[in-house]
């Protein structure tokens, strides 16, 4: 993919596909309800295709008529054996996820993925699932593929306290106490997005929290929901960025999720000085959303660190970009988590954003980024990650000439349209 250096701003109104992490969960939680569920504006990207073919896999009902999903529900207990195992391709979000919903049925299965996942820890959800008495092997007791064995008897509630800030973990030991007895508690140190938390609630689950600490009672019964998936703030936020950057600039995103556990991009890029405002707010299935709009306005380095970095793990990216060019220094830290994701993240963002002429250092928890005025272009590896392949195209529109991104294919697995909208403003 070539992209040229931006010559005007971005003007006009767009949307986003629907959030990811809320696909996912709109499909695993609709699944185990007792009634049927109605999903509009589901992401239909890589990842949430695995979440489907995994649930079609174990005989789920899951119907797509013009953009609404149908998904008959089987219940906590409908679910059947799959009959091969279930393959997550790239996406940890259905690994993690199913690993704990599989940790409490009556049959034995298997989870697979691909080169890269196969290589991304399982052991922080293997540890306290087995904790709960699953019975969950990986190899090297760590990594894909893993067994489940079929649940004996049903779990044990667990209080747990997250050892690192994860969504993913915090979502499969929710998952495996819709099998569990007991009441369970997870005590979180950094926020992280709570969209499981938020629709077990809406789908009848007894599930609340107090200051840092969840509780949910288990054998609660699901019931089916219409769902409304609001935009992905994690996809609106590169235009949001590349609006921010580029001089001339007046962009409107319709209809994007303002969950306070993921608009921590927002509040860093207004303490950057960028002008964003958020209008036309509103709930739908206990899920804010609103309309971003976002003119250019020249940006300044700031501090990335603390609590905020849970609510804005995926974006520290797109914020480098944005820290790239922004006036003086940029410091972002508590962001190890970085290095687990699809590609080491912080590894890569030093070394492209440096090919680009930016002053980066790389921390053991996060980066120092020295801002410019100006970058230059190059030929630029996504490491075949998305939000690398994102992040670098946003780049490249602010940088003298002509870049290449290799491994831009990968925006497929959130983002299947995203050059398509990066385009209609070139």
């Amino acid at each position: 993919m070539k992209i040229n250096g931006a010559q005007k701003g971005l003007v006009g109104e767009i949307s986003v596909p629907g959030d990811k992490s809320i696909s996912h969960r709109s499909i695993i939680i609709s699944s185990l309800s007792t009634s049927n569920s109605i999903i509009e504006n589901l992401l239909e990207s890589e990842d949430v295709k695995r979440t489907i073919e995994a649930f079609r896999d174990m005989g789920v009902n899951i119907i797509k008529e013009d953009n609404k999903y149908f998904v008959e529900g089987v219940g906590l207990r409908g679910l059947k054996k799959p009959k091969r195992p279930i393959d997550c391709g790239n996406s940890g979000t259905t690994a993690r996820l199913l690993t704990g919903m599989l940790a409490g049925q009556k049959f034995d299965s298997t989870i697979v993925g691909d080169k890269s996942l196969s290589m991304r820890p399982m052991d922080r959800v293997i540890l306290p699932l087995t904790s709960m008495g699953a019975k969950i092997k990986g190899r090297m007791n760590k990594y894909l593929p893993i067994n489940i064995s079929s649940a004996e008897h049903k779990l044990k509630a667990i209080n747990y306290e997250l050892p690192v800030a994860s969504a993913q973990v915090k979502s499969a030991i929710l998952l495996a106490t819709l099998y569990a007895e007991g009441k369970t508690t997870i005590k979180e140190n950094k926020v992280t997005r709570d969209h499981t938390e938020r629709m077990l609630k809406y789908f009848g689950c007894n599930i609340y929290k107090e200051k840092n600490i969840i509780y949910m009672d288990s054998n609660s019964i699901l019931m089916g929901k219409k769902i409304y998936v609001p935009g992905d703030i994690s996809s609106a936020s590169f235009f949001i960025v590349a609006a921010a950057i580029i001089k001339g600039s007046n962009l409107i995103i319709r209809n994007v999720g303002i969950n306070p556990t993921r608009t921590g991009v927002i509040d860093v890029l207004k303490k950057m000085g960028a002008d964003i405002k958020v209008i036309n707010k509103k709930e739908v299935n206990n899920e804010p959303m609103g309309d971003i709009v976002i003119k250019y306005s020249p940006l300044k380095g700031t501090a990335i660190d603390g609590q905020i970095v849970g609510t804005l793990i995926d974006e520290i990216p797109i914020l480098a970009v944005a820290a790239s060019l922004a006036e003086g220094v940029t410091v972002i830290k508590g962001a190890g988590e970085l290095k687990y994701k699809e590609s080491n993240r912080l590894k890569a963002i030093y070394k492209e954003l440096t090919k680009m002429g930016a002053n980066v250092k790389e921390l053991e928890d996060g980066l120092i980024i020295e801002g410019f005025e100006e970058l230059k272009a190059a030929k630029l590896d996504s490491y075949n990650d998305h939000r690398m392949a994102m992040a670098l195209s946003i780049a490249a529109l602010k940088a003298k000439g002509q870049s290449e991104i290799i491994g831009y294919q990968s925006v497929n697995i959130s983002y299947p349209n995203f050059y398509d909208t990066l385009y209609s403003f070139c």
